[in-house]
């Protein structure tokens, strides 16, 4: 049986068929839109914590759907997104994220074209970036259960995660979000202590952060 290209895995259409490896962003250019957009809005950012070759993990909460821009304009690497195959539905959505270099999963069950081809971007050295919550937190509390993907896929590859916090409210021409990358975590294979162990880490640094801004 022939080896299926990424599109054909996910039954998607963008513009061109990626044939080696995932794109790196084509349709953002140099990144300067959006790193006028971190300028604007971004108070604070800590990014001496991501690595500056190989396989890496980013991941970290997710409170807006600004939040890819600005993780993309915030990273001094480029992180490819695991996202919601609902984002593909549409034809735009399928060109737009499929030429910006993202992996659709099904959040109903198990993916495995998806973590295939995202083990194969971290086996090559490119960085993949995961929300574990799996949606936009909503909710009063400061994170939502993680999923195992990011911990499942830092085992499989060995490849480190950076956990990053994303804090505050996005409002335009202020400088009202803070975005910080952790210290790397090596994960080992008992993924339920690990995910617990990344959730605790960026659940901290967030009561942290509040505790920080109640004392201004």
């Amino acid at each position: 049986m022939a080896k299926k290209t990424l599109t054909e895995a996910f039954d998607v259409k963008p513009k061109e068929t990626p044939k080696n490896g995932l794109k790196d962003y084509d349709i953002f250019g140099d990144k300067g839109l959006l790193d006028s957009l971190r300028t604007k809005i971004v108070q604070n950012l800590i990014e001496e914590n991501i690595p500056d070759d190989g396989g890496i993990i980013l991941a970290g909460t997710h409170t807006h759907i600004f939040d890819c821009l600005l993780l993309i304009s915030a990273s001094k690497r480029i992180p490819h997104f695991i996202v919601k195959k609902e984002l593909y539905n549409k034809k735009i959505g399928a060109w737009f994220f499929g030429n910006a270099g993202t992996i659709p999963v099904d959040r109903s069950k198990k993916n495995p074209d998806a973590m295939k081809y995202a083990k194969m971007e971290l086996n090559s050295g490119k960085v993949i970036a995961i929300f574990p919550e799996g949606t936009i937190n909503k909710t009063e509390d400061n994170i939502m259960p993680f999923k195992y993907g990011a911990v499942k896929l830092s085992v499989d590859t060995n490849s480190p995660i950076v956990p990053f916090v994303i804090f505050g409210k996005y409002k335009f021409f202020q400088k009202s979000v803070s975005i910080t990358f952790l210290r790397p975590l090596k994960i080992y294979k008992d993924v339920d202590k690990y995910n617990r162990l990344l959730m605790n880490t960026i659940n901290y640094e967030i009561v942290r952060k509040k505790n920080e801004r109640k004392e201004k």
